[in-house]
């Protein structure tokens, strides 16, 4: 016989789930009762945020879910801030959970990790939530949850398998096929009213979001066919490589940056929220589009918020892109203006070059040497100063090699088991994944410290690159300038390098571009996770003047 929780792993391996996060609990044991057998890997996390960040991690790298298995209660009530991570960025992740049994649902018996409704704490975080009643649903709600995934906004799915329901017989299920579908087409009436308004436009301008992560040859088409500058999302970066002639970055709420978006008569914006936190970053307003606003993505609620458009289209963004070149094909040659396109971004970069203070300066340069050293990396990154740097100075020439927990629910402690999941997801590559490098403060760090014990258990050549500032500078920032004494932000800092090597880590310190290299270069020769260390005082001093 085999039952409901051996036949789960059965069809997520048909859906191509290769990696599962989780710990195993006393209410779990059944969802692993098929996991040794399969050819599922399973990582285990220290804590089941960690589990979350790893799920989201793998899945921006993957391109698909990421996949847990979590326990009833403190499990759960864990895991949802890494869910909420996943869901303000719109990243597929299915939280598998166990629940208590049927009989005893709400029952408020006191029973071990009970909660009065589970599926309620989670609904907010989650595109649904669904009790398994019976085995014999699990193949639709399976299907329900990838068909978000693969045709919707893709968000955190959970599922909770009651613990009778785990032991129910369903071998009859082994043989269910799964379901896919294809996202949603370009309509052509839209397409055409789109299409008519960018070849009148004399002032093009493209808005990108992490929507169209997977649209960057025919993006990059389409803007080269408008001659229209292009903005990118923090998620968004790599979808145009970072030469090309259009790109003005992401630094939508710089000052320079506004006034072009306020020059353009007509703005497409693709697979964006539009919303403050790739807009806003100071959050002090002021991000404006007077032109004639276009918008595609595939959420229809989404495509009427922040910024009401003239014409929506709900679409793929790769099929809509498509589908916009060869209506534009079809219409007269498109009455630019002269210092439009190429020439109006070039005056923006060398705007914005010329403006970056010697502190930006220094974290670019610092930004810079890791890509130089290990120029195919993937760099995860939590809120701290680099990253911030890095989100307006720093483009990449593919996607999915930047993402971080700096903007949108906005997390500390992301990136370190973010870091690792992407590792894992990431694709193979000469017989190698991409490296992987968390940058990460120390106030961050330590909200997530003990998962560099999973990355050593897991055998994951992590490198995390802790800029080190002695507290949570950025918030002290905040204090000081709104008039309020500092309180609780000169935080204790251990000693890193001490606890990194006593939880199986290798473990250094590094000032100035070139021990920064070197160590970067050691750190990845090895097997397993190694930490490098960046006083943001001594880093200054060794590298200005930049």
């Amino acid at each position: 016989m085999a039952t409901c929780g051996e036949v789960l792993v059965k069809l997520l391996e048909n859906y191509g789930v290769d990696h599962v996060f989780g710990i195993p609990g006393v209410h779990t044991v059944e969802l692993y009762r098929g996991l040794a057998g399969s050819t599922i890997r399973h990582i285990t996390p220290r804590h089941e945020q960690g589990a979350g960040f790893m799920a989201d991690g793998f899945a921006r790298t993957r391109g698909k879910p990421g996949v847990c298995f979590i326990i009833t209660g403190p499990g759960m009530t864990n895991i949802t801030t890494a869910m909420g991570q996943a869901y303000a960025d719109s990243i597929p992740m299915l939280v598998i959970s166990s629940v208590q049994s049927r009989n005893a649902l709400g029952g408020g018996r006191g029973k071990l990790h009970e909660l009065p409704n589970q599926g309620a704490l989670v609904s907010g975080v989650a595109a649904f939530s669904h009790t398994l009643m019976s085995a014999d649903d699990l193949p639709a709600v399976l299907a329900r949850a990838f068909a978000v995934f693969e045709g919707a906004r893709p968000r955190p799915v959970h599922i909770e398998i009651p613990l009778d329901v785990l032991v129910e017989d369903a071998d009859h299920l082994l043989g269910c096929e799964p379901v896919h579908i294809a996202r949603a087409g370009a309509a052509p009436g839209p397409v055409a009213s789109m299409a008519a308004l960018l070849a009148a436009a004399r002032r093009p301008l493209i808005l990108a979001g992490g929507g169209a992560i997977d649209a960057g040859a025919a993006l990059a088409r389409l803007a080269e066919h408008l001659q229209a500058p292009v903005a990118l999302t923090i998620n968004a970066k790599g979808v145009l490589a970072s030469g090309h002639p259009l790109l003005i970055g992401s630094t939508q709420s710089l000052v320079a940056t506004r006034a072009l978006v306020r020059e353009a008569d007509v703005v497409l914006a693709i697979g964006t929220e539009l919303a403050e936190t790739d807009y806003d970053v100071t959050f002090k307003g002021g991000f404006e589009i007077p032109g004639t606003l276009l918008r595609i993505d595939i959420d229809p609620d989404q495509c009427v918020r922040n910024y009401p458009p003239r014409v929506a289209l709900v679409a793929d963004a790769e099929q809509a892109a498509q589908a916009l070149l060869l209506a534009l094909a079809e219409q007269p040659a498109p009455p630019r203006e002269g210092e439009w396109g190429a020439a109006r971004a070039a005056r923006l970069r060398d705007t914005l070059a010329s403006e970056w203070d010697a502190a930006t300066r220094a974290q670019t340069l610092f930004l810079d040497s890791v890509l130089q050293t290990l120029p195919d990396a993937v760099l995860v990154g939590d809120s701290t100063q680099p990253v911030y740097t890095g989100n307006l100075t720093l483009d990449l020439d593919q996607p999915r090699r930047w993402f971080n927990a700096s903007t949108g629910y906005g997390t500390l402690g992301y990136a370190l088991p973010a870091a690792m999941g992407a590792w894992l997801g990431s694709a193979e590559q000469a017989d190698r994944r991409l490296p992987a490098v968390c940058l990460i403060g120390d106030g961050g760090l330590q909200f997530t410290l003990p998962e560099l014990a999973s990355a050593v258990e897991a055998q994951v050549p992590l490198i995390v690159l802790l800029w080190n500032n002695q507290g949570y500078e950025e918030i002290k920032k905040y204090m000081v300038n709104r008039a309020i004494e500092p309180v609780g932000v000169d935080i204790h800092t251990p000693d890193f390098i001490g606890v990194a090597k006593a939880l199986g880590c290798a473990a250094e310190a590094a000032s100035g571009v070139a021990q920064l290299r070197e160590a970067l270069l050691r750190a990845h020769q090895r097997s397993g996770p190694s930490l490098i260390e960046v006083d943001q005082a001594a880093w200054m001093q060794a590298v200005q003047p930049c």
